[in-house]
């Protein structure tokens, strides 16, 4: 189990898919359903699509594009919202997700969910599971028009926000992102192993990684973070 500095812990940012939502749908979406739909557009081979549509994503990933559905209805002439409201009934929250919410915000810390998903997406899966009544603030990086890859954007999130980085944490179950994050300063950072349901475990060796969140339930409950401290 990670040991975190809780008392020292103010501001909780959080990833979305992968670390508060199971990754199992996105994984599905765009490495099954989107190549489907693409072999049958085109009248190739299943594998043929999966091939193509790879390099497709090889060439802007972990950039805005990267995450941009308008991007990708475009350069594959599909309507990307539609064809993920096909499978909406696979959006689904962890397991571990709402008790480690819960025990948050009963501590008093402030909790924000900070993404890259496109708005449209984000939209989809607020409507699916309520995430919203359980995030103090939701913030989709498209309104800054860069990633979380992106020192820019870390930043523009300070700015917004105003934590100190000191006295957060970020949870991510990307590493390259968990980097970008150690390198302005944020000081507590947590890798989440499990990000798909039916994947497999991915462990780092930089990071403190978790599997599940309610093993933290404790610490949080005892290490309240206190707000007059000087």
């Amino acid at each position: 189990m990670p040991m975190l500095h809780w008392n020292q812990i103010k501001t909780v940012l959080l990833d979305m898919d992968g670390t508060l939502l199971d990754l199992h749908f996105d994984n599905h979406f765009w490495m099954e359903v989107v190549p489907q739909k693409l072999a049958l557009k085109h009248a190739i081979s299943l594998e043929k699509a999966k091939q193509d549509i790879h390099l497709e994503y090889q060439k802007v990933m972990g950039t805005i594009n990267w995450y941009c559905l308008d991007y990708w209805a475009e350069k594959l002439d599909m309507d990307i919202i539609e064809a993920k409201q096909e499978i909406k009934h696979l959006i689904s929250m962890r397991e571990d997700t709402l008790p480690f919410l819960d025990a948050l915000h009963r501590s008093g810390r402030d909790v924000i969910l900070v993404t890259n998903a496109h708005p449209g997406s984000l939209s989809l899966k607020i409507e699916q599971t309520h995430l919203d009544s359980h995030i103090d603030t939701l913030i989709s990086t498209h309104e800054f028009g860069v990633t979380k890859e992106s020192q820019l954007l870390w930043q523009k999130l300070q700015q917004r926000l105003g934590f100190d980085p000191r006295n957060t944490l970020f949870v991510d179950d990307s590493i390259p992102i968990l980097h970008a994050a150690k390198e302005f300063g944020i000081a507590h950072l947590l890798a989440v192993e499990n990000p798909d349901s039916q994947g497999e475990i991915r462990k780092s060796n930089d990071f403190p990684g978790i599997q599940d969140y309610r093993f933290l339930i404790d610490d949080i409950n005892q290490n309240l973070f206190n707000r007059q401290q000087s």
